[in-house]
């Protein structure tokens, strides 16, 4: 694949997202609402997927993934790591909140379903694969395939970001339109700062801990109520 073609790879985990939870509902005759607690297992997976992939298509444009993302060792400050850090916390919480407003009126709107139980060593995987995975195939594909690639300035910002952010509506996948505006509105203000600040700086590191930091966050939470029974149902009724 010729590199200026990498681009057209920004789709891709959209339609894995898809598929899976198309295919898994299928396997197991069931919606695929009925199965989304098994979101943070298909993310891992798609993330092991996408890691392999840009390995390869880096290899194929003889280049290695730490090139095609722009890595050069000792440029990254601490500072820039704790305020991206920051930045990323912010918009991801913030996104979160604003979108829920728009779309069901409450804030804070948090989907139960992000935080359901799975089996417990399924739990302990994600916990220790997911956050690290998901910033080297995410910010990987997104940055070194898309903001990288894509010359000119505001479309290598905005087209990136948009599938950047479009991912995330079938994470997991419900066939549900308020859903889908939802996640696209909760990640779009943070995808777009991502690519900007990545087009700018030319630097992955402060993007990628932070990134790695948010997910951390997240899976605990699903690690928490897997771990500990009832209190999946403690956290439900205290959102009511």
């Amino acid at each position: 694949m010729n590199r200026s073609k990498l681009a057209f790879l920004l789709p891709i985990r959209s339609v894995l997202f898809i598929l899976i939870f198309i295919v898994g509902s299928g396997i197991v005759g069931k919606n695929p609402s009925d199965i989304s607690n098994w979101w943070t297992t298909v993310a891992t997976v798609v993330n092991l997927f996408t890691i392999i992939l840009l390995i390869f298509v880096s290899k194929k444009n003889g280049m290695t993934y730490v090139e095609l993302i722009n890595y050069k060792k000792g440029e990254t400050k601490v500072k820039q790591i704790v305020l991206m850090s920051i930045i990323i916390s912010l918009f991801s919480v913030g996104g979160m909140y604003l979108a829920g407003f728009i779309c069901y009126g409450i804030i804070p709107y948090l989907p139960p379903m992000m935080i359901a139980p799975v089996a417990k060593f399924l739990a302990i995987i994600n916990f220790l694969l997911l956050p690290i995975s998901t910033a080297l195939a995410e910010d990987g594909l997104y940055l070194g395939c898309g903001v990288n690639v894509i010359k000119n300035k505001a479309a290598g910002i905005i087209i990136p970001a948009f599938f950047y952010a479009l991912q995330h509506c079938f994470i997991p996948t419900l066939f549900d339109g308020k859903h889908i505006l939802y996640r696209f509105l909760s990640f779009l203000p943070l995808t777009i700062i991502l690519c900007w600040y990545y087009q700018k700086k030319r630097n992955p590191v402060p993007i990628m801990v932070g990134h790695a930091l948010i997910d951390l966050m997240s899976v605990s939470w699903v690690l928490a109520t897997s771990m500990v029974p009832g209190f999946f149902e403690m956290m439900c009724n205290m959102a009511k």
